[in-house]
């Protein structure tokens, strides 16, 4: 699996399709988390983003398996459309069956990895982190979507532009006035 690490994405998809399923496993953990965190941060529910992830990945598996996928040298944005689709579903989904209710919302705060920080730096990025999605919270969601795409599953326009169907330009615009916004929020004017 060490050398899966140098390959590219389609090396990995060839290799897997021919058969090898360590491939695949490296493809997978290559984007799981930046899948798993940009999910979670859409849902804002722990069970549900894994389940969430954990379609995903079966959908990947079962489009290569069956030779459908198409898209050379863009497998992450390809991802993170499958991801986005899946998310729009659950809220499809929850706006029909109201009752199914998100478990926590400070969930998103255990997925953050803090390496070698003391107890007053976890303290700080705990609250910015808080206060961040707090912020987010209250912006459209077109600019919180694009924001977090950028931001968060560091996606470029043009991919944020395929994957919300919307053109680069009011990606960018939408990317815009939602940091103009936050701005607002964040100073109070």
């Amino acid at each position: 699996m060490i050398t899966d690490i140098k390959k590219s994405d389609n090396e990995l998809i060839h290799l897997f399709t021919s058969g090898n399923e360590s491939a695949l496993d490296s493809l997978l953990e290559r984007y799981k988390d930046k899948l798993f965190n940009t999910i979670l941060f859409i849902v804002k529910d722990k069970y549900h983003a894994e389940d969430i992830s954990q379609d995903v990945f079966i959908k990947i598996i079962e489009t290569l398996k069956s030779g459908k996928y198409k898209e050379e040298g863009k497998f992450l944005p390809w991802a993170m459309r499958i991801a986005h689709n899946l998310c729009v579903d659950y809220f499809r989904k929850l706006k029909r069956f109201p009752f199914a209710k998100s478990s926590t919302d400070n969930e998103v705060l255990d997925t953050i990895n803090c390496t070698e920080q003391n107890a007053e730096d976890k303290i700080i990025n705990v609250q910015s982190v808080g206060k961040a999605k707090d912020l987010l919270e209250k912006l459209p969601e077109e600019q919180r979507e694009v924001i977090i795409l950028r931001h968060f599953a560091n996606l470029s326009f043009k991919e944020i532009a395929d994957m919300t169907g919307c053109s680069i330009n009011t990606a960018l615009g939408r990317m815009r006035y939602g940091l103009m916004n936050l701005r607002k929020l964040m100073t109070g004017k």
